[in-house]
């Protein structure tokens, strides 16, 4: 059984209590009761997917071009270190280096928004010309 509840007001945290109060208490088996930030939204992934494609386009890293998903990979490993997130970095399963990195599907909104706003902040100080695309960080992730 999974319920979400999406607390937004007065009257959805007094549906939640009362939700709460109805389920059965039992101390072998135990409900798990979770709060979280929703996941990224699909604007969100969006954005970020054309901020790492302008990048792609205009900037070599490492001495060469790189596509959009390693662009993906750097600004997660290097925004993962600027937020207090240590990098990893372990053997691959051939003998290779391996990046350990967070992954984006599991970011939340807040987490997510920070990350594109890590990631615009590299571009524009590196010269990159950026669509204009923008994101406006309402509930709904919509772009604006």
């Amino acid at each position: 059984m999974s319920v979400k509840f999406l607390l937004r007001d007065k009257r959805i945290r007094q549906n939640l209590i009362d939700y709460i109060n109805q389920q059965p208490l039992n101390a072998e088996f135990p409900l798990i009761v979770t709060f979280s930030d929703p996941d990224r939204t699909l604007s969100q992934n969006s954005l970020f997917h054309a901020l790492c494609g302008d990048v792609s386009k205009q900037l070599q890293w490492a001495g060469k071009r790189r596509n959009l998903s390693e662009w993906k990979a750097l600004f997660v490993s290097g925004h993962a270190v600027a937020t207090g997130k240590p990098g990893e970095v372990v053997p691959g399963l051939e003998g290779e280096f391996c990046a350990i990195r967070e992954s984006t599907a599991k970011m939340g909104i807040k987490r997510m928004s920070s990350l594109i706003e890590y990631s615009q902040a590299y571009a524009v100080g590196n010269g990159v010309q950026l669509r204009d695309v923008r994101y406006s960080l309402d509930y709904f992730g919509r772009m604006a």
